[in-house]
């Protein structure tokens, strides 16, 4: 399984755009219905997982292991 590379505002940002969209989605019929219900259980997946693909093909990484990592800390 890939590394995570979404951080927790990340996927909070698409479980809730993913929920907003399915609601939205059940207001269409057909085709569109569909399309934007795909949108909506992408942004869900990718959300709840933790990855996004897409995120590894323009090496995008919104995960902090560690807050401030590369700086040394004030005394």
């Amino acid at each position: 399984m890939p590394k995570a590379n979404e951080g927790q505002i990340d996927r909070a940002v698409r479980v809730f755009l993913g929920l907003l969209i399915l609601i939205v989605a059940s207001m269409f019929s057909g085709v569109l219905k569909l399309l934007v219900g795909f949108v909506a259980l992408i942004l869900l997946i990718t959300g709840v997982v933790g990855v996004c693909p897409a995120y590894f093909l323009i090496k995008i990484n919104t995960l902090n292991d560690k807050i401030n990592k590369d700086t040394t800390p004030l005394n």
